[in-house]
């Protein structure tokens, strides 16, 4: 029975996602922010919007409350377009996808990263539609991405056909995927991972973000010491009114390749805030990335 409840949620997931991609890119963004309109709306009684509050409340102490409730108004918005891209990043042809993209800012930096053969590891943080630059770097460079899989089988098969499409190595986030990565950076190749989610315990160290301490991933600060490779920050900016998408290539704190593993890690997470403090709106507020507290903390999600 529970088999059939997974597949049926898979079949409806991918019913749901067929949908949104024959929607043009201004429909699929309005639909997002009368999503995100929803949902601020229903204040904290709908639990995105009272976690995307408590995380912008606690990482932005020095803002005015209606500048933070402002950002929290448009954070709900521009995950609601978040989600319903989903149909174009996932299932438009690539190339079409490709053609919404306007400008790339910065990519020299990558260019000269990949030059000097050490390998390039490149942030990419949950900030604007992070689908859309994984496109992009698979399209010009040799690739490999890691990823937490989806427990629905049917989900991640899509997952990782439609990531792959034009040539991105997909690792699982395990012991498999790593050995995966390490063998690309010693081809000099790029791999991008996703800084900003919690790892288990074992494989993370608290270290600030925003001022408050979250548990961060030991991976990539790791892979950059033993490697030498040179960290890279990227984001794909939603533009206004539809027009598409702006890529974003930027330096990570040189402090990432320190051995000293709390050092790398808070570079790390600096590189991060760095990104989102040029585009806090279309950051990923809603996930909980302070919910494992270092020991005797108290509880930051209610």
């Amino acid at each position: 029975m529970e088999n059939v409840v997974k597949l049926i949620k898979s079949l409806l997931a991918v019913a749901l996602l067929g949908l949104l991609s024959l929607l043009p890119l201004r429909l699929s963004q309005a639909l997002g922010r009368k999503l995100g309109d929803r949902y601020w709306r229903k204040g904290d009684a709908a639990k995105m919007t009272r976690q995307t509050r408590q995380n912008i409340n606690a990482c932005f102490p020095e803002w005015g409350e209606s500048e933070r409730e402002a950002l929290v108004h448009a954070s709900l918005q521009q995950t609601g377009c978040s989600l319903c891209e989903m149909g174009m990043s996932w299932l438009w042809p690539a190339k079409r996808t490709l053609k919404k993209i306007r400008r790339v800012h910065n990519e020299e930096l990558v260019q000269e990263a990949v030059a000097t053969g050490k390998g390039v590891i490149l942030i990419a943080p949950h900030l604007g539609n992070w689908e859309v630059l994984n496109l992009y770097l698979s399209d010009q460079y040799p690739f490999t991405a890691m990823y937490k899989p989806p427990r629905l089988k049917l989900m991640d098969d899509l997952v990782k056909r439609m990531r792959a499409r034009l040539g991105t190595r997909m690792a699982p986030a395990d012991t498999r995927g790593v050995r995966m990565v390490m063998k690309a950076l010693k081809r000099g190749e790029m791999v991008g991972i996703l800084p900003d989610q919690e790892p288990d315990r074992s494989g993370g160290i608290h270290v600030p973000f925003f001022g408050v301490e979250a548990l961060t991933m030991k991976l990539l600060p790791q892979l950059a010491a033993q490697t030498g490779a040179v960290v890279v920050c990227g984001y794909a900016e939603r533009l206004p009114d539809a027009e598409g998408f702006d890529l974003y290539f930027v330096a990570a704190d040189e402090r990432i390749n320190s051995r000293d593993l709390e050092e790398a890690a808070t570079a790390m997470n600096l590189s991060v805030e760095n990104c989102v403090r040029a585009l806090p709106e279309q950051y990923q507020w809603e996930y909980r990335r302070f919910s494992t507290r270092p020991e005797g903390a108290p509880r930051f999600y209610e």
